[in-house]
This record gives C-alpha cells, sequence and structure tokens, in this order.
C-alpha cells in the first residue's frame, strides 16, 4: 500500500483528502505544521507528499526545500488557498511535481495523485534498470579455451545456489562479467543487482554506503538513507576489489554474511539482509591474511565457492573470437560497416601477451573501428608495443601481477606440476624443469615433495 504525508494547519482538509485517498487504497499520515511534516517525512520516508503552502512553524516552500535535499525522488504537490504564478513557478523550481489551488476538485486531485504515483513507481524502476545495465557484452562472455570451458561450467553449477562467490584474477580479466552472468543465470535474475568499487569509495565513507545510515548519525545526516545492502534486497550485491576493505569494515561484511543482518551507521535497529554476496580481487587474499590484513575467517566465508579467471596470455586460442566481438560491437555503436580484421593482425594480437588482458584488447580493438576507413583492421594499424612484442625474440613467459607473487610458492608450484606430470620420474621433471636431477631432489626436500602413485 502506498503510503501519503499530508500537512496542512486546517485539520478539516485533512479528514477530507485522508477520507477520500483511503477509498482508493493510500494510507495517509498527517502532520499540521511544517516542522511535524518534515519530522515525518524522514521517519516515515512516504511514496508521495501533499503540502499546503503557508502553515505555521515552517511554511510549506522551505519543507518543499529540505525534503529534496534528502530526496530529490518523491513526488511533491502543493496545494494553497493564495495561489499565484510566481509560487506556482517557485515551487515547481524547487521540484514540486504540480500546484493546485484551493478550492479544488477532489476527483482532480485523485488523478493527479494517481500520476504523481505512476511518477514515483517508475522512477524507482529506472533507478532499478540504472542499477542492472552493465556493459553490453556482460553476460555474453567469450570464450571456447579450455580453461574458460571449467569457468563455464562452475558458474552453471552454483549461479541457482545462494552460496558465495569469491572471483580471483588479475585486473581486465573480467571478473565483473563473470558476477553478472552469475546473477543473470540465479533465481535472483529480476531482483536488483547492485555493484560496489570497494577500492573507488573514501575509507570513510565506505560504510555509510554499503550499510546506510540514520537520521544524525554523523553531521549533515538529515534524514534516514538505505545503504547499497538495502537496494540488494532480495537480489545480488557484488563487491568489487574486496581486497581493500579496512579490517573494521571486513568484521561488519562478515556478521552481514554469517547472521544475515546488519545495523545501519548510528542505529541500533537490526535490518535482515536476504542479499546473495559475489566477491572480486586481483589480490593475493591468503598472502594478505598471513600479513594480517585480511581476517581469515571473512576468507574462509568468501569462498565458498571460488573462481578463478585466466590471463589472457592463458587462454590465447580465445583472442580471435574476443576480437571478432569488439570489433562487431565497436562497429554497430559508430554506426559502421561490419568490419573486418586481417589474418596477419589476428596473428600478431595471438602472439601479444596483453599484460592489460582484455580490456587491453578491447580498447586496442575499439582504437582500430575508430580508424580503420575502409571498413578493415590491417597489421599496420596496431600500436607500435604489440607489434614489437609480437616479433620479439624475448618473451615473458610469466608477467608479473600487480598484486605481487611469492617467488617461492612460484617455485614450490611448478616442482609439484613437474612431478606430477611426470609421475615421479625425477629424471623426466628435472628436464621439463630445466635444471638438474640433484637441483631438483634439492627442491623437492625443500618443500617437503614427495611422490605418491
Amino acid at each position: 500500500m502506498k503510503r501519503l504525508l499530508i500537512a496542512d494547519d486546517e485539520k478539516n482538509m485533512r479528514w477530507i483528502l485522508a477520507k477520500n485517498l483511503k477509498e482508493i487504497g493510500i494510507e495517509t499520515i498527517e502532520a499540521a505544521n511544517g516542522e511535524e511534516a518534515f519530522n515525518l517525512f524522514v521517519d516515515k520516508d512516504p511514496d508521495l507528499v501533499i503540502l499546503d503552502y503557508r502553515m505555521p512553524v515552517v511554511d510549506g516552500m522551505e519543507v518543499l526545500k529540505r525534503i529534496k535535499t534528502i530526496n530529490d525522488k518523491v513526488p511533491v504537490i502543493m496545494i494553497t488557498a493564495h495561489g499565484s504564478t510566481c509560487t506556482a513557478v517557485e515551487a515547481m523550481k524547487l521540484g514540486a511535481l504540480d500546484y493546485i489551488s484551493k478550492p479544488f476538485d477532489i476527483e482532480e486531485l485523485k488523478l493527479t495523485i494517481r500520476k504523481a504515483l505512476n511518477i514515483e513507481q517508475l522512477n524507482k524502476e529506472i533507478e532499478y534498470l540504472r542499477d542492472r545495465i552493465s556493459e553490453s557484452y556482460d553476460d555474453k562472455i567469450i570464450g571456447s579455451s579450455a580453461c574458460m570451458k571449467e569457468v563455464f561450467e562452475i558458474i552453471e553449477k552454483v549461479a541457482d545456489t545462494p552460496a558465495t562467490v569469491l572471483i580471483t584474477g588479475e585486473s581486465g580479466t573480467g571478473k565483473e562479467m563473470i558476477a553478472s552472468a552469475i546473477h543473470n543465470r540465479s533465481s535472483r535474475k529480476d531482483k536488483p543487482y547492485i555493484k560496489v568499487n570497494c577500492g573507488a569509495i573514501p575509507e570513510n565513507l565506505l560504510e555509510s554506503e554499503l550499510f546506510g545510515y540514520e537520521k544524525g548519525a554523523f553531521t549533515g545526516a538529515q534524514g534516514r538513507k538505505p545503504g547499497r545492502f538495502d537496494r540488494a534486497q532480495g537480489g545480488t550485491l557484488f563487491l568489487d576489489e574486496i581486497g581493500e576493505l579496512s579490517l573494521p569494515l571486513q568484521v561488519k561484511i562478515l556478521r552481514a554474511l554469517q547472521e544475515r543482518e546488519f545495523e545501519r551507521v548510528g542505529g541500533t535497529d537490526v535490518v535482515k539482509a536476504d542479499v546473495r554476496i559475489i566477491a572480486a580481487t586481483n589480490r593475493d587474499l591468503e598472502k594478505m591474511v598471513g600479513e594480517g590484513r585480511f581476517r581469515e575467517d571473512l576468507l574462509y566465508r568468501l569462498k565458498v565457492i571460488p573462481i578463478h579467471l585466466p590471463a589472457l596470455r592463458e587462454r590465447a586460442d580465445d583472442i580471435r573470437q574476443l576480437a571478432v566481438f569488439f570489433a562487431n560491437m565497436y562497429s554497430r555503436e559508430m554506426n559502421k560497416d561490419k568490419i573486418t580484421i586481417e589474418e596477419e593482425t589476428f596473428r600478431l594480437l595471438e602472439k601479444y601477451i596483453f599484460p592489460g588482458n582484455i580490456r587491453e584488447l578491447e580498447n586496442v580493438i575499439e582504437r582500430m573501428v575508430i580508424l580503420s576507413a575502409d571498413g578493415r583492421i590491417t597489421a599496420s594499424m596496431l600500436p607500435k608495443e604489440i607489434v614489437k612484442g609480437a616479433y620479439s625474440d624475448k618473451k615473458d613467459t610469466f608477467v608479473l601481477p600487480d598484486s605481487g607473487i611469492s617467488l617461492e610458492a612460484v617455485e614450490e608450484s611448478l616442482v609439484r606440476q613437474a612431478i606430477e606430470k611426470c609421475k615421479g620420474n625425477q629424471t623426466k621433471a628435472a628436464k621439463l624443469l630445466g635444471i638438474s636431477r640433484h637441483a631438483l631432489i634439492y627442491r623437492m626436500e625443500k618443500y617437503k615433495l614427495n611422490w605418491e602413485s
């Protein structure tokens, strides 16, 4: 049921309005002066407000200003017996939806209210759709390589479960696309999908952004503001760059995951959280746990379902497919004829290591679509670093991620993989690693590795 605030100093007028609105299924709350009206607006969060222009304590125009400061989307209808063109224009400039002079026809007012409520509902739907809209290829994950097929299989298995998912991988590998795909394949797909970049919001604002705040929580908090957890109720909350969270905020996220509840900043009321969490990071969270910068219990709560996205250099077989997809997408956006990518261009792209991963490839293709005058993307149009990198005899086998690595951990992993691949044959494993058998045995003892068939 929609809730409407009636603010008028005439008791009879409030009674008439409340009686007629109840008949059409609208709940009403009443205020006899401007101060009371504003306080009720803050506490009750009505869907629509009817304000008398002249009221004691605080007049209607001032109440209108205060309301729009807190929520500029809520529809406000001004009513007065002192109507004039000037006051009407002033009210509309301040954000009033409509302006009606007394005496008025009650049926006309009902029609105006219905229109206002339709607009209010439309604003909510628009906001919801804006939250849902992402890049056009979010749910069109491209790839047929073996490593991506494994990712697709995991997505299909876990999408329609309530399990928390942790997506890891280097910057630009498409972690946000995977999160979107999981949500869109779940039973929550028709509910909100809210994204938060934990590294892009200042730390002192992030808590109130996530959990919302109550009136008076801090200077300038004139009313209650819902947070991202509120907005994601029934749907999915995607926490990108979760490795950037401070330890105090990690505690609050952990509670929301464990207890399925949270408290707004400055509040004591417990809010139930029907929210599925998907998190992503390009950091080594296990390493951060060892350094005391990330809570181990939160890590275990997040990685119920871990998904690791390979770097583009690990799935070079997908580069051709991705390049065609981006070329078609940007040619449509720019109203160009279909773009053709020449074979030599593909060859050079496939030999380049792409430290910026898919994001870098997309930017390169977009640039070449813009530069293409005849519908062809030729090798001569490629950036110099790609051509130079493709023809270079000295190529980096591995690219150091921005978050850094543990050299010992990499060495241990490679030694273990070589032993397993060669089924314990030390001579063959040493040859795979390019070291002597004695060097291999030393490293096996160092890392306490034994082959068990």
